[in-house]
């Protein structure tokens, strides 16, 4: 059955006798969120004694760890340990590799470095301060290594090595044939073909990683609190790593979570990390995560490389798909990785009746940080490929991009549908949500004002996409990694086991709890709709708890909030736990009501009967029965105390000896077009409007449902105009802070026009699919299309930023010209910062020089300079502590001067090395007699510097290198004696920032 949804986002639906499922009722979680009373891992409290950690990571994406000299700050007061990866490895063993290989993977660095970020030390203290005070103490010599971070780059012969037990870089290498794809390829009448390149990104929650652990050496247990979002067979793999049995790990979720999309899940190494610091200090320890840390060393979604080839039949027909395709995993492969591969590979045909198809999937690791769980999971990678050749198809068979939509979509007859490569999608009527979508969203106004656009000289265009949205994970899909004897040997893994509890208290009160761990979707409201329609109350006597405790609550692995299965699975198992309950309260009301169990029903507050309503109990009373009377019940009734259910469907079995896995429960389908306007000039691109049609099965809550698509499409949004991780080819990360990794605002964001039809799922209790990802998925292509149809281009890449879109049309930005300031030798990845200018000083040139020679005047001169050591008489060291915008750091320079020419000029060249960064600058300083007494100062430098402090803003780092150099000319002046005017040194540059750029290389 398909019906067309009428709720609005922001209706509230409080009337009538109506099922409050499908109602848009006001959520029970906003009072607290809105109000500031949400209680999220931070706002909780923590034991007498408890101590804070601060981690302190590499600057380099490639190095061997030569010497870690931690005693200053082991001995500065507080501090109760600096761990560094010995001391880890000593209590640990390696987390779980995501492929049979033999490769150990630390949640701390242990002899090597392999990305920027990657933990180096623990220091753990009694506050946060004082831990990153010692942090700064810490002296951790490095040998850099050649790096890479091209996944393709990474596989060539003579690249870096990150691991020995995967050679050249190569984790897994797969390959798969369904049907007779060669067959099809020879004989079809076209084929055509795309390569992408499809960008790292990530989901930005407004909270970021928190953990509090702590140690029970009597029972050798831990006890974790961890705003962890499952899926819970990684507490497996963290009970493994602190070698300790799952019943001795109590791991804990905190009451809220601020946001998640999947990132979450990349907390748990810090887990690890920090419960073994707990054991070695015997004290609770806590650790929260700044903002810096996160979008440095968090998890960020795959960038993959694919090649995409397809048979098409002169209609537009598509026959065959052969998928090459390669995953960028990072440094480290993190369970559940490489699933972001393969969590997608029963859907690799999408909405497409496709059944020919070969694929090659190969996972590598570069220097880059390790991947995760990410919004949309492995979807906007495939469809990316997928929608932008089906656009090349219709362009290159001069067809309409939606007619050869229309003409490969699986036929509405067609449902339950098998897959080419396994899935069984379980419902749909793509057809009709295609037409609904076309007339509600008014297409062919769309199409006349892209045609007044065009002639007008305008860039216009318009996209389409269609695809299918998975949801309620198979927990075995990640095992197609593995050949066919391999999982033989393994053992079956498959099913989605969801887990629910209901019960009754002593007033007759009901609370539910679930296996589930929000992070704003609103469970505990939908799931009191779900179990007030099963017992006749309403949601506000239902009492719900989403907080997950290993030790007290009823949970499998496949417990946790991803995949969208929510509202499929979890709220579906509430409804089946309290139907249980249901059905025992009726035989104890029937006894007592003089009636037959069927003849009972739940409404209004009361048990009564069908045919005489006024024949009734209140239910509160017949609830709280088993508590206070359990043995008047009847014999056949039971207990109605409490009832937990555990429930997975029959549907997800694991992989076939033929590779075919239904990777996923069930199936929604989207279909978007949009329309796009770039401004001839700038380039940038602005959305004109923008269509999603959506079928999530039966809608539970029409306004959260809309909530869920427009939160995706914003995010969706940004990977498709603004967000990208970029790496430079050393490895450095170069958008480190959210003035780089640019994000859409609300002014950025504009409204979609948002459909739906709803075709149930027959596989799910509440014939409910999920909804939260799916835009994720469509928006990046539809976008792309749309774009590609304005500037009539082939090939796009993501981000669509204006730069981008330059090149394309107008070619790639010329060298800039010949001549200026000789560069110093450095990799061509590193950030640069090139200056020149003058200033003056009241002094002479001789007393100038003079002060530039003294380590005792340089010390007192040098903003952040704790110490300068004269090595030689042109050799200096000095530490220095400054902070550009939000970064703050400690560094350790060398600075040497040669091609003296006193007291004229002077060549400084230095490196220097922290925390933060390194690199390396050379400059010359020339002085002069200004006939009035002074000295004129002439400057020219060139830096180059890597590490996180190349992730800084570029107008925020020259900005901040002017305010230090104009501080140190200022200081230069008052011992000098008089006062100086604007200027740039590059002793500024060297001395302290060359100590903040350069290393020890």
């Amino acid at each position: 059955m398909v019906q067309a949804a009428v709720k609005s986002a922001n209706s509230v639906d409080q009337s009538g006798d109506k099922p409050w499922v499908g109602r848009s009722i006001e959520r029970v979680e906003d009072a607290a969120l809105l109000s500031g009373r949400g209680r999220f891992i931070d706002d909780l409290g923590v034991q007498p004694g408890t101590l804070h950690a601060t981690i302190l990571r590499s600057p380099h994406a490639h190095a061997d760890i030569i010497s870690i000299d931690a005693e200053a700050a082991r001995r500065l007061p507080g501090v109760a340990a600096v761990l560094t990866g010995e001391q880890i490895k000593a209590v640990t063993t390696s987390l779980v590799v995501g492929v049979k290989a033999p490769v150990e993977c630390w949640p701390i660095a242990v002899e090597r470095v392999r990305y920027v970020g990657e933990p180096v030390a623990v220091i753990v203290a009694t506050d946060r301060a004082r831990a990153e005070d010692a942090a700064e103490l810490i002296n951790v010599e490095y040998r850099p290594r050649a790096a890479t971070v091209d996944p393709l780059g990474a596989m060539a012969p003579g690249a870096p090595v990150l691991h020995d037990g995967f050679p050249g870089n190569l984790a897994s290498d797969r390959a798969f044939r369904y049907g007779d794809p060669e067959k099809a390829f020879a004989d079809a009448p076209h084929r055509f073909s795309i390569d992408i390149r499809y960008p790292r990104n990530s989901c930005t929650p407004i909270e970021t990683y928190g953990v509090v652990a702590s140690h029970d050496v009597g029972e050798d247990a831990f006890e974790v609190l961890a705003n962890f979002q499952g899926p819970f067979s990684i507490h497996t793999v963290i009970a493994r790593a602190l070698k300790v049995p799952g019943n001795r790990l109590r791991l804990r979720t905190p009451p809220d979570s601020g946001g998640s999309f999947g990132v979450k899940q990349g907390v748990f190494p810090y887990i690890v990390l920090i419960a073994a610091a707990a054991r070695v200090t015997g004290r609770p320890v806590k650790w929260i995560e700044d903002r810096l840390e996160h979008l440095t060393a968090s998890v960020s979604a795959t960038n993959r490389a694919t090649t995409l080839a397809a048979a098409v039949a002169a209609d537009g027909k598509i026959l065959a798909l052969d998928w090459d395709q390669v995953e960028d995993c990072g440094a480290h492969l993190r369970a559940p990785e490489p699933a972001t591969l393969y969590r997608m590979h029963g859907n690799m045909t999408g909405a497409y009746d496709i059944n020919h198809v070969r694929i090659r999937n190969r996972v590598v690791v570069t220097n880059k940080t390790p991947t995760g769980l990410n919004r949309g999971f492995g979807g906007p990678q495939v469809y990316f490929a997928l929608e932008r050749l089906v656009q090349r198809i219709a362009i290159g068979l001069g067809l309409d991009p939606l007619d050869v939509i229309k003409r490969n979509l699986i036929e509405a007859g067609a449902f339950p549908y098998r897959t080419a490569t396994g899935a069984l999608l379980d419902s749909g009527n793509y057809q009709d949500a295609i037409a609904r979508a076309v007339e509600q969203g008014r297409l062919a106004e769309l199409k006349a004002r892209r045609d007044a656009a065009r002639a007008e000289g305008r860039l216009y265009g318009i996209g389409f996409t269609a695809v299918v949205e998975p949801s309620v994970s198979n927990m075995g899909y990640i095992t197609t990694v593995l050949t066919a004897a391999e999982r033989r040997k393994a053992g079956p893994k498959n099913g989605a086991q969801a887990t629910a509890t209901v019960g009754l208290d002593p007033v007759g009160s009901v609370t539910v709890h679930v296996a589930s761990v929000p992070q704003g979707q609103g469970h505990r409201t939908v799931l009191s709709q779900v179990v007030a329609d099963v017992f006749g109350l309403e949601p506000k006597d239902i009492r719900v708890n989403t907080e997950i405790d290993t030790a007290k609550d009823a949970w499998s692995i496949a417990s946790g909030n991803y995949a969208s299965r929510f509202a499929a699975a979890v709220a579906g198992t509430a409804k089946l736990a309290a139907e249980r309950v249901a059905g025992r309260l009726a035989r104890i009301a029937a006894s007592q009501l003089n009636v037959e169990a069927a003849d009972i029903v739940f409404a209004k507050g009361f048990v009564a009967s069908r045919h005489n309503p006024e024949n009734r109990i209140a239910f509160s009373r017949v609830a709280a029965l088993s508590h206070w009377s359990p043995g008047s019940l009847p014999d056949d009734a039971g207990q109605t105390i409490r009832e937990t259910v555990f429930w997975t469907p029959p549907e997800l079995t694991p992989p076939g000896e033929d590779d075919r896995i239904n990777s996923s429960l069930c199936h929604g389908f989207i279909f978007d077009f949009c329309g796009v306007e770039i401004d001839r000039i700038t380039l940038q691109t602005r959305i004109d409007r923008y269509v999603t049609m959506h079928d999530c099965g039966t809608i539970l809550h029409p306004g959260m449902v809309n909530g869920q698509i427009r939160g995706g499409f914003a995010q969706a949004l940004g990977a498709a105009l603004y967000e990208e991780y970029a790496y430079a080819e050393d490895g450095s990360f170069l958008t480190g802070t959210l003035a780089d990794y640019l994000l859409p605002t609300t002014t950025e964001v504009p409204e979609p026009e948002i459909f739906h039809v709803e075709t149930p799922s027959p596989f799910t209790p509440l014939g409910a699919k999920g909804v939260g990802e799916g835009n994720c998925m469509s928006t990046p292509v539809c976008l792309a299309n749309a774009v590609a149809d304005a500037l009539g281009v082939a090939d796009i890449t993501l981000p669509l930023v204006p730069a981008r879109l330059a090149e394309l049309v107008r070619g790639a930005e010329p060298p800039p010209p010949a001549g200026g300031v000789a560069a110093v030798p450095a990799r061509e990845a590193d950030r640069r910062l090139r200056g020149e200018g003058q200033a003056s000083v009241r002094a002479t040139p001789e007393q100038v020089w003079a002060m530039l020679l003294d380590p005792a005047t340089l010390q007192s001169i040098i903003p952040g300079c704790q110490r300068v050591d004269k090595i030689t008489e042109t050799h200096f060291r000095a530490d220095v502590t400054l902070g550009i915008g939000p970064v703050t750091g400690r560094y350790r320079a060398d600075v040497e001067l040669f091609d003296l020419d006193p007291p004229r000029a002077v060549t400084l060249r230095g490196g220097a090395t922290g925390a933060l960064g390194f690199g390396s600058a050379e400059g010359r300083i020339m002085l002069a007699p200004d006939g009035s007494g002074g000295t004129k100062l002439t400057y020219s430098y060139d830096a180059a510097i890597g590490g996180k402090i190349a992730s800084i803003g570029g107008r925020l780092l020259d900005g901040a290198t002017r305010v230090i150099i104009g501080q140190f000319f200022a200081a230069l002046a008052r011992k000098a004696g008089g006062g100086a005017s604007g200027g740039f040194s590059l002793f500024a540059l060297l001395a302290k920032f060359a100590g903040r750029f350069g290393g020890r290389r």
